[in-house]
């Protein structure tokens, strides 16, 4: 089960291994063992780039996932983690960059698997349910 973990910028050896860890343990428990996931972890400015070129928002945000349509062969996508504001986000918040980027991970792993919290409000809570137990598990 390969997580394959990539960094644009600032580099975060640490922060990278921690994630591939937490991605092949996400996959053992949703059962995807033999899927490929890879990561990315970027700069705000790399990561707004990527938000306006594919979603029109001309603005960072701290995670995007691209689906990849070869879920036949086991090939999952790729999850992008803004570093910068995974590490604003944890300093709201009380926690841990580790904590806030594995939180990230988990919510973009989710996407890639259809859930949609932009949706309607009902996909938004099972998302929201789904993200709560993966983080108790992990």
């Amino acid at each position: 089960m390969p997580v394959i973990v990539g960094a644009r910028g600032r580099r975060a050896p640490a922060l990278a291994a921690r994630l591939a860890r937490t991605g092949r343990r996400l996959l053992r428990g949703l059962h995807l063992g033999d899927a490929e996931l890879s990561l990315l972890l970027v700069s705000d400015g790399e990561m707004r780039a990527l938000n306006r070129r594919w979603l029109g928002r001309d603005r960072p945000t701290d995670v995007l996932s691209f689906p990849q349509d070869d879920r036949d062969h086991g090939i999952l996508g790729d999850v992008v983690i803004s570093v910068d504001t995974a590490r604003r986000q944890a300093a709201e918040q009380g926690t841990t960059v580790g904590r806030e980027t594995d939180r990230l991970l988990i919510h973009g792993l989710l996407h890639l698997l259809g859930y949609d919290h932009e949706r309607s409000a009902a996909e938004a809570r099972r998302m929201q349910r789904r993200e709560r137990t993966l983080a108790r598990w992990l």
